[in-house]
């Protein structure tokens, strides 16, 4: 296997290096503090602007078409400067792509161009719900059609950017009496729209520049034509989104990681007790190494699902292990920086600190590492299932 970017893939990473650096950076501090959404999504209008949004997406619906390995590496260079800026170009990017694989062309023509163009400034996945999440299946929020309107009842907890998304992708329950997850479809619902409500942005201990809210529908009626793909068979592309969801937090969480620890392994190395640099200290020594070892782990996992999925291929079983270990390893690297730090590094003078409570929710949100596990574990017994069969 070629280890090498190519010279595509080079130009990408630097572009969002530097973009990251001159933008997004200078501001991730006082995005943590104040919440600032005009400074916010100005930042994700650039990124835009920048061509940095719409990795998967063909170039007729605006989409720079560098693939999933490239959007990986971006994500990552953005996580290294701001959490909360990271997680919405994610966000952004999934729902371009779930536009793409079944929106109508109608859909895709009017929506994706201005998404990926910048004219709008956000997109939301709204899908998780107060009972329905780590098991989306069970979600109750439901659509009635009436006439040529479809009817939205219910709401959605923990939806990033919901209270500046211009579209948000909407899942409910259209037969109530089919089994568990077979009776959902998928709308596109516009901003604005009658009946839609989103609530204040929540309280959360990090990635606060990120606005996360709830979404209540009260007879909010949508157009028809608002139905996305087949009647009665959203939960597959919920599913299948997921999986590119879990590289993109899984690469943005990397850049979290590595930020904490670039950040502490310099300030160790400037810091003198005992007449010597701490670094010479061997307990310091391994907290770097292992550290940087296991992100090193994660970012090759990473590109490995990113690979397959440029390539077409399944790559379900890929996603999961390279989410769950790479926001596993950043939350150890980041606690790990705060250590190294000592007491500066839970001062809020120093990033490390910010970094520490942006990171935690990465093996949360995207599926928990504990649904990683079953996925992972389902995914090779299925393999192993089949191994069976085929000598039988």
């Amino acid at each position: 296997m070629d280890f090498e970017l190519t010279d595509e893939h080079r130009r990408i990473q630097e572009t969002a290096r530097k973009f990251a650096r001159s933008e997004l950076e200078p501001i991730a501090a006082r995005l943590d503090r104040t919440g600032d959404q005009t400074a916010f999504t100005a930042n994700l209008k650039k990124i835009a602007r920048t061509g940095l949004m719409g990795f998967n997406i063909q170039g007729e619906y605006g989409g720079n078409q560098a693939g999933m390995v490239a959007l990986s590496l971006a994500l990552t260079e953005f996580g290294r400067a701001c959490a909360s800026t990271a997680a919405a170009a994610a966000i952004n990017n999934l729902v371009c792509e779930v536009i793409q694989s079944i929106g109508s062309d109608e859909q895709k023509k009017v929506h994706i161009p201005r998404m990926c163009s910048g004219e709008y400034t956000a997109g939301s996945f709204a899908l998780t719900e107060a009972e329905a999440g780590s098991n989306p299946a069970a979600l109750s929020t439901s659509a009635v059609l009436e006439g040529r309107q479809w009817i939205l009842n219910g709401s959605k907890r923990f939806i990033t950017s919901a209270p500046y998304a211009d579209i948000l992708l909407v899942w409910a329950v259209t037969d109530a009496l089919a089994p568990k997850g077979r009776g959902i479809s998928c709308f596109l619902v516009e901003a604005g729209v009658k009946g839609l409500k989103v609530g204040a942005a929540m309280q959360k201990m990090g990635q606060q520049g990120s606005a996360t809210s709830e979404v209540i529908f009260e007879d909010c009626r949508i157009p028809k034509e608002a139905l996305m793909g087949k009647l009665n068979d959203g939960f597959r592309a919920a599913v299948g989104g997921l999986s590119s969801g879990r590289v993109g937090v899984g690469s943005l969480t990397l850049g979290i990681g590595l930020a904490a620890m670039d950040y502490a392994t310099r300030y160790a190395h400037g810091r003198i007790q005992a007449e010597q640099r701490i670094t010479d200290f061997q307990a310091i020594q391994w907290m770097i190494a292992d550290a940087y070892t296991e992100l090193e782990a994660g970012r090759l996992l990473l590109l490995q699902a990113a690979w397959k999925a440029d390539r077409g291929g399944p790559f379900v079983k890929e996603a999961a292990m390279a989410k769950l270990y790479t926001t596993e390893a950043a939350n150890r690297a980041c606690y790990a920086a705060v250590q190294m730090m000592g007491g500066s590094g839970y001062s809020r003078e120093f990033p490390v600190e910010r970094y520490a409570r942006d990171v935690r929710i990465t093996s949360i949100y995207e599926g928990t590492s504990e649904i990683q596990r079953m996925i992972i574990a389902r995914e090779v017994l299925k393999g192993v299932e089949s191994s069976l069969n085929a000598g039988s």
